[in-house]
């Protein structure tokens, strides 16, 4: 997310170097700005002679793959290739990386030899002790920038079925579904809710109603809890019939007021106009059981029936923000709003900005920020600092906590589903992260809101 609006891809091998350049080695051998400053021309690009030049020249003088290291090694110290195959299995020996360090004078003295400075032969060995921290053969990035290729043109043609097809391949990846949902949408495309009579058990697409862009229904496989089985007993046997009445559904699946139940909770009869109350209301009366509340009035009346299935007049709707949580609690999101919607107006008065409101932002201010906990990741090579997502109704907001403040607040930065952070912004173009320097955890304010973070710390 950082180095793209850096480096900025505009051909296929862009993208071979994008995925190599954020690979520790090349972080650890400082590889990466002086790449971004030669690319960006903020840097003169030169080679020591003509052999360098054949090597280096397409990274600008910069090595970013393992191949590269290895030819270095040849044109620069002398290395036989017996002796530069015995560095590519260092080099790969990522979880192992003093090995490398026996190269160290065998590189540094072939390099004097042959007429390189001291300096320039310690920098380029630095940078190939950095593949020892795990770089990428440029095969290996090849391959991966043809999946990124792939999946950039879907997503920028088909954004609703490659949406769909995340979804059905869950789990997977840094965002959850209710990230992946709202970023199609945000593209345009319309997803439909679950529904016993529309969906499958996976997601899938329907002619829009405009006989525009298909839109994307989410199958049942997103309904918290309801197993596989019980999904496709769903699916098969509505067939070409769909189902008309609750009783009409749990006729023909055979399932039990627990799946009902589920199903209301997520509110996937509303084909049946049937909200969420009234579902449920019907999904309790399955079975004929008797319940406690009834017990009583069976004894005196002795109408358990009527009691059980009678329909109330009038069930209360559910508020816009029990909606919403409602959703959260069934499927993980909410095609109706974003929970921060609600909280806006407190928060506000709170001093909390947006997300949108970062670009403006100026850097000397101080900043408080809140939203929804996305991720959290600590990478090895990022010395103790912690990056933290979080999402409001306008945006994501990128956190740098450094060791000391995620110390002090771990409690905060760990256990929060919505989490406020003090601070100030760093800001690099397009580029914006709050330097944080004080947590707080406001998960109270959405208590039934089920955290859907993706932590790698």
């Amino acid at each position: 997310m950082n180095m793209l609006p850096r480096l900025r891809p505009r051909k296929f091998y862009d993208l071979v170097i994008e995925i190599a350049i954020v690979r520790p080695g090349p972080i650890q051998g400082d590889m990466v700005h002086p790449y971004l400053r030669r690319r960006n021309g903020e840097e003169e690009v030169t080679f020591p002679n003509d052999a360098i030049r054949g090597v280096l020249e397409k990274t600008l003088g910069v090595p970013l793959f393992q191949e590269q290291a290895m030819r270095l090694a040849v044109v620069a110290a002398g290395f036989t290739p017996g002796e530069a195959d015995q560095l590519r299995r260092a080099m790969g020996a990522w979880r192992r990386p003093g090995l490398i360090e026996q190269f160290r004078r065998k590189l540094i003295d072939g390099m004097r030899e042959n007429g390189f400075s001291d300096d320039y032969a310690e920098a380029i060995f630095r940078q190939i002790r950095g593949f020892g921290d795990y770089g990428f053969p440029e095969s290996h990035a090849a391959s991966f920038a043809l999946l990124v290729y792939v999946s950039a043109w879907l997503k920028c043609h088909y954004p609703a079925a490659f949406t769909a097809a995340l979804l059905n391949s869950q789990p997977m990846g840094f965002y959850a579904p209710a990230q992946l949902v709202r970023n199609a949408r945000r593209l345009g495309v319309e997803v439909l809710p679950a529904d016993v009579n529309e969906s499958d058990w996976d997601c899938t697409l329907e002619p829009a109603a405009d006989e525009g862009s298909p839109a994307m229904r989410l199958g049942l496989q997103m309904i918290r809890g309801l197993a596989h089985a019980h999904g496709l007993r769903i699916e098969e046997r509505r067939g070409r019939r769909p189902y008309v009445s609750m009783d009409d559904f749990t006729r023909r699946t055979g399932l039990g007021r627990a799946v009902s139940t589920r199903l209301s909770h997520a509110g996937a009869f509303g084909s049946l106009e049937l909200d969420r109350r009234g579902a449920l209301w019907h999904a309790l009366a399955q079975d004929k059981e008797e319940l406690p509340l009834f017990d009583a009035a069976a004894d005196e009346s002795k109408e358990e029936s009527i009691v059980a299935n009678a329909r109330p007049r009038e069930l209360p709707k559910l508020s816009p923000a029990e909606e919403v949580l409602a959703d959260y609690r069934a499927t993980g999101m909410s095609l109706s709003a974003h929970p921060m919607e609600f909280l806006r107006e407190k928060l506000t008065t709170m001093g909390v900005a947006t997300a949108e409101q970062l670009t403006d932002w100026p850097v000397t201010k101080p900043i408080t920020v809140a939203g929804i906990v996305l991720v959290r990741q600590r990478p090895g090579t990022a010395k103790g600092i912690t990056f933290v997502t979080l999402e409001d109704e306008t945006g994501t907001i990128n956190l740098i906590i450094r060791p000391a403040i995620w110390k002090r607040f771990r409690q905060a930065a760990l256990g929060a589903t919505l989490l406020k952070a003090h601070g100030r912004l760093q800001r690099q173009g397009q580029i914006i992260h709050v330097l944080t320097t004080r947590l707080e955890n406001l998960s109270t304010q959405l208590d039934q809101l089920n955290s859907q973070s993706r932590d790698f710390c």
